[in-house]
């Protein structure tokens, strides 16, 4: 699905170079589960912007599912990453203003499903996430596995192949964390692909793979051995 292949990413400044992907090459198939991990400043944000078509890169191969995307237009990467890519982030991002329902909803309205097939998506992510008891509420009125549960549907409402998380649980409880840990868990047994940028070995232990960053580059590669 994934395919990176000397990847170079630099940020600049006025007066400073700082290479943040350094001649980094990976692979992640169909249906994988990839931790990310690293110390802070090692690039792994920047890696999973990346592969997102959040960010660009200076030089190097990129290959989402066999298609280069080096060279697309801003237009052509919108399009894809909304009909391909999920994304789930530490401070959840949802809107204040709309309820949870509506937040699941918008990506859906931007990708002009009609208002039938709108709601029975958003029913259908709801219960997956187990919060349609909750579709009415505002972020502000849910805990935080709830507003991260909120939106993970989100990401998923358009049934993405692939989701990436950025510290999915960076700002919950352990109790919350090993649940939303379960969700993702539950999401790519189903077939969904999931690469996960975390700090937390716990978390790690859910993927089948971790991968080890170092100043922008690799360091190493592990399959995670499950009971």
């Amino acid at each position: 699905m994934i395919r990176l292949h000397h990847i170079i990413k630099y940020y600049r400044n006025q007066s400073i170079e700082t290479c943040a992907v350094n001649e980094l090459s990976l692979s992640v198939k169909q249906g994988e589960f990839v931790s990310v991990m690293g110390p802070s400043g090692c690039g792994k944000t920047t890696l999973l912007n990346i592969i997102g078509l959040l960010d660009n890169f200076d030089s190097g191969l990129y290959l989402f599912k066999g298609r280069e995307v080096k060279n697309l237009t801003e237009k052509q990467k919108v399009r894809l990453r909304k009909q391909n890519i999920g994304f789930v982030f530490q401070n959840f991002n949802l809107l204040e203003d709309l309820t949870v329902y509506e937040n699941i909803e918008l990506p859906l309205t931007y990708l002009g499903f009609t208002s039938k097939q709108r709601r029975e998506k958003v029913e259908q992510a709801l219960n997956k996430v187990s919060l349609t008891s909750r579709k009415q509420y505002y972020p502000s009125q849910l805990s935080g596995g709830q507003q991260q549960k909120a939106a993970i549907a989100r990401a998923i409402v358009a049934n993405p192949s692939l989701i990436l998380a950025d510290e999915p649980t960076g700002n919950l409880d352990s109790y919350q964390g090993n649940a939303i840990m379960e969700l993702l868990s539950h999401l790519n047994e189903a077939g969904t692909t999931v690469v996960m940028v975390t700090h937390s070995m716990n978390d790690a232990a859910y993927s089948q793979k971790v991968i080890r960053l170092m100043d922008g580059r690799i360091v190493s590669e592990k399959n995670v051995l499950h009971a």
